[in-house]
């Protein structure tokens, strides 16, 4: 799940528990809402702490000696 997703869901959610007054048989809408907002959070957090670990915030490597997506190739010439 990924950022826009949990933010999308976290959305419906909340207008479903705050902004909805309709009665529905079988199910309870603000339920349904408090719900979608809980998974949302959970997923955003899990979102983050994967982009995290990922290299999208973070510190990087500032000494100049080449970063961590730094690929260097070294080959032997023929003599």
């Amino acid at each position: 799940m990924g950022f826009s997703l949990s933010i999308f869901l976290i959305a419906v959610g909340a207008i479903l528990a705050w902004a909805v007054n309709a009665e529905v048989s079988g199910i309870d809408v603000q339920a349904a809402g408090v719900i979608l907002v809980v998974v949302g959070v959970i997923g955003l957090v899990v979102s983050l702490v994967f982009w995290s670990s990922w290299g999208g915030f973070g510190n990087r490597d500032t000494t100049g000696g080449g970063g961590q997506n730094t690929t260097i190739v070294e080959r032997d010439r023929p003599v």
